[in-house]
């Protein structure tokens, strides 16, 4: 008869025992059969049992026999481990092992080589498969000690529960320790082992308390939970992901590569390669760029960021030329007759004008823009020749000067403050131009025209084919606009008149900080042609004034002075100066006269302009050099003065 070890349940077959043992008793702890501890595994059960009942073991080592005849402790002075029946590891090692399958034979048997176990394995079935603990002890009382074998598998190869774990163990004994039965060695190798347990790296379930030592039996075991969750393929997907990573990164030992945007550890960088990239597809509408590769990811972000740059440039480039077309009028905020209208309207809410007063004069700009000739409200008659007269009394520090033929002074009014120079400077111009002799013919004699008709006049030349590019500049159109002109549009004009001119372009400075002596050098040999040895000291020549332009403004030169030591003085007429200043050239008194004059003064120090234009008139024209002229000026270009 075969006594059970754990339940006392008697069977006579060898082969019954082993069924009662595969199915009634797969979880066998063990407990020490000399006192009521239990509950342990093996190893703590050896070492309690040498350490604790150590003389006992001494008097029973007569031999024992255990129940079912089969031997259990060898006689020995010291403390050696139990033999257990074979048959009943076998079967337990079939529990273990192929516990799915119900006890099939795994190819795995078990010999008794001198009271120690050797477990002996086929080609057929890996080592780390099944990892057998030895069970054995002293036993007295006649009671055999319980035995546990712990296997891994696919199915069922799991580490015990987190309640289990907790305790203890060491689950790896080595088969040669079990040969060496009856030293002393071997217990102190035991205690050694149980002071300093085998370290091991564990991986946690995320889903159970389960702990496994290896990484393909938890990735296995996941995978049943989330089958049996049927869970969405995201958390398939990154439960996959961890366990290959961990299982990589336990079997390379290697160099790990950590998911930046999950905890995945990665054994290679390409493997983490794949694995952002399933990130990033995965959140991403296919109908877009794929940003799953780096180099598309970076071309987009560098595409977006030329487009948004793009966008601001362009946005900065349209602000600055709104403000050039304010600054040059043509941003469509009216002409002359509106900026008149609104100036009187601001006049006649401070309490400046009356409202009677506001409409006469609206009416009388009315009339005048409609007649198309100036109204002389802004007009100066009378300052050259008081001026011939000022020269011939004073100024003895001079030497010689030179004065044009007779102009008249205009100064902006409310109408044109801030843009009309240019308009102005080409009304002193005709205004010298029709008190001479060969330019009547060519010109309306006493009328000169108002700001708006200028414009009338300069866009008449545009459609005659004068300077195209300056037309294309202002779009065709001056009339209601505040554009400023310059020289290349008074030379347009004149042209149109039949007016000789010549523009001339000192487009650098040519003398120490920033001066010009060639212009004023230049200036000098315009008025001084009369052909004289012995020129007078002052002298009104009968040439017209010229046109002086700059950046921002602009200016008619009326006269020349040249001092004691050779320098020069250039005397200008400004439309920005109010009719009032004007005016006092023609005082009587000595001083305000003086005062006057030092305003219209220039020296080479007060003209520091990078560049500098000059329209000087030279005759007049016949249909015929009108013509080629107007062909020429397709590419108009200045005379360059150096």
């Amino acid at each position: 008869m075969l006594t059970c070890e754990f339940c006392g349940e008697e069977l006579v077959l060898e082969e019954d025992m082993k069924t009662h043992l595969l199915l009634s008793h797969p979880d066998n702890d063990m407990g020490c059969t000399l006192c009521s501890w239990s509950g342990v595994a093996y190893d703590e059960l050896c070492f309690h049992i040498n350490t604790t009942h150590k003389e006992k073991q001494g008097h029973d080592g007569g031999g024992a026999e255990g129940r079912g005849g089969h031997s259990l402790v060898r006689p020995s002075s010291t403390p050696t481990p139990t033999i257990v029946d074979n048959h009943c590891k076998q079967a337990i090692g079939l529990s273990r092992s192929e516990g799915s399958e119900g006890g099939v034979d795994n190819g795995n048997r078990f010999d008794t080589l001198g009271g120690g176990v050797s477990p002996r394995t086929s080609n057929s079935t890996l080592e780390s498969k099944e990892q057998i603990t030895e069970a054995g002890g002293e036993f007295g009382g006649g009671r055999a000690v319980a035995i546990v074998v712990s296997t891994s598998s696919v199915s069922t190869g799991y580490l015990r529960s987190a309640q289990d774990s907790s305790r203890p163990t060491n689950r790896h004994c080595n088969a040669e320790e079990s040969v060496g039965v009856g030293s002393a060695e071997h217990t102190k190798v035991k205690q050694k082992r149980f002071s300093f347990p085998l370290k091991e790296k564990r991986f946690s379930c995320p889903m159970c308390a389960l702990v496994c030592t290896d990484a393909f039996i938890l990735q296995e075991h996941v995978e049943l939970h989330l089958l049996e969750e049927s869970p969405d393929e995201e958390a398939v997907l990154e439960a996959t992901s961890s366990t290959e990573a961990a299982s990589s990164s336990h079997s390379s030992g290697g160099k790990s590569y950590e998911c930046p945007l999950c905890s995945v550890v990665c054994g290679d960088c390409y493997s983490l390669q794949e694995h952002v990239e399933l990130h990033l597809d995965y959140g991403t509408d296919t109908s877009a760029v794929s940003p799953g590769s780096d180099l598309r990811l970076a071309r987009r972000l560098q595409e977006e960021e030329k487009q948004r740059r793009k966008e601001q440039d362009a946005k900065q480039e349209a602000e600055e030329f709104k403000k050039l077309q304010r600054q040059f009028g043509v941003d469509g905020r009216g002409g002359y007759r509106k900026q008149m209208e609104r100036t009187m309207e601001k006049a006649v809410s401070r309490g400046v004008m009356v409202p009677a007063h506001f409409h006469n004069k609206r009416a009388e700009m009315m009339e005048a823009l409609a007649s198309g000739v100036d109204d002389g409200r802004t007009r100066t008659q009378g300052v050259l020749g008081a001026l011939y007269v000022y020269y011939q009394r004073e100024a003895r520090d001079c030497v010689h000067v030179w004065l044009s033929a007779d102009t008249d002074h205009y100064c902006s009014s409310e109408g044109d403050k801030g843009w009309g120079c240019g308009y102005r400077n080409f009304q002193m111009l005709l205004s010298s131009l029709q008190r001479m002799e060969p330019y009547t013919t060519c010109l309306s004699e006493g009328s000169v025209p108002s700001i708006p008709q200028v414009q009338v006049l300069i866009e008449g030349a545009w459609r005659e084919g004068l300077d195209p590019q300056g037309a294309t500049h202002f779009n065709q159109r001056l009339q209601g606009t505040r554009a400023w002109i310059g020289a290349t549009e008074i030379y347009a004009l004149c042209t149109s008149l039949r007016v000789s001119a010549r523009v001339l372009d000192f487009h650098q400075p040519t003398g120490p900080g920033d001066t010009h002596p060639r212009l004023f050098d230049w200036v000098k040999q315009y008025f001084s042609q009369t052909g004289a040895r012995l020129p007078p000291r002052v002298v009104q020549t009968t040439q017209p004034p010229l046109y002086l332009q700059h950046q921002g403004h602009s200016r008619s030169i009326v006269g020349v002075e040249q001092k004691k030591n050779g320098s020069l003085c250039l005397l200008l007429l400004d439309p920005g100066c109010t009719p009032g200043d004007v005016r006092k050239l023609l005082s009587q008194d000595g001083s305000t006269v003086s005062t006057a004059v030092c305003r219209m003064r220039k020296f080479p120090g007060n003209l520091k302009h990078r560049q500098y234009q000059v329209v000087a008139v030279e005759g007049v024209l016949a249909p015929v050099e009108k013509q080629t002229r107007i062909l020429n000026s397709r590419t108009l270009q200045a005379e360059r003065i150096p």
